[in-house]
């Protein structure tokens, strides 16, 4: 075998491989930068770190948030979110970059109490088949100020919630819980 032939072989090749490599690390490039974009404006995947959502949620759910929908209309009552610390929790030395998850009782402008095991809003019982156990202690008439929410936890008994730290101001507001992915035994719709 002639040695110059294997040479000028290799050569005209490589211009080939190094194609290969720039095509594969542009598609590389290309995947990480949607991939950060629908992360960051669309939908996140999150890990239910507690009992407070039970048993709606359990510890260790592992949920898709959608992120969208809350620029063009505000959460509903009865929505599940995830929020940043509103001030107070932050003034209280959680990070104001942690996340947590409640349900949406009261809107802007409505009444929430809570008496003789019933949440109210604007004085009408709400009924609520998804709490764990209905809440333990008295809360006196809110109004919600615009511009916040008033969340509680499922878990009613065990919820750090809109009745210890007041409301959750909507520029905190992540998303929406959408989808449970994990466990795949109850996988689906929240």
């Amino acid at each position: 075998m002639n040695p110059h032939k294997s040479n000028i072989k290799e050569t005209s090749t490589s211009p080939k491989k190094w194609s290969g490599w720039q095509e594969n690390f542009t598609l590389i490039a290309i995947a990480l930068t949607l991939a950060l974009l629908i992360r960051t404006f669309i939908a996140e995947p999150r890990l239910i770190p507690s009992e407070s959502m039970y048993p709606t949620l359990h510890t260790g759910d592992r949920l898709v948030i959608e992120k969208v929908s809350y620029r063009f209309q505000p959460p509903k009552t009865g929505d599940i979110v995830v929020f940043q610390s509103p001030p107070e929790l932050q003034r209280r030395g959680y990070d104001k970059n942690q996340a947590f998850i409640k349900r949406v009782i009261g809107r802007p402008g409505e009444v929430i109490s809570v008496s003789q095991g019933k949440v109210y809003l604007n004085g009408q019982p709400l009924q609520e088949e998804y709490i764990a156990e209905p809440p333990n202690q008295p809360f006196p008439p809110v109004k919600v100020p615009e511009d916040a929410f008033f969340v509680m936890g499922d878990n009613r008994n065990d919820s750090n919630d809109s009745r210890y730290w007041g409301f959750l101001p909507r520029k905190n507001l992540i998303g929406r819980a959408t989808f449970r992915f994990w466990p795949l035994d109850r996988i689906g719709l929240i």
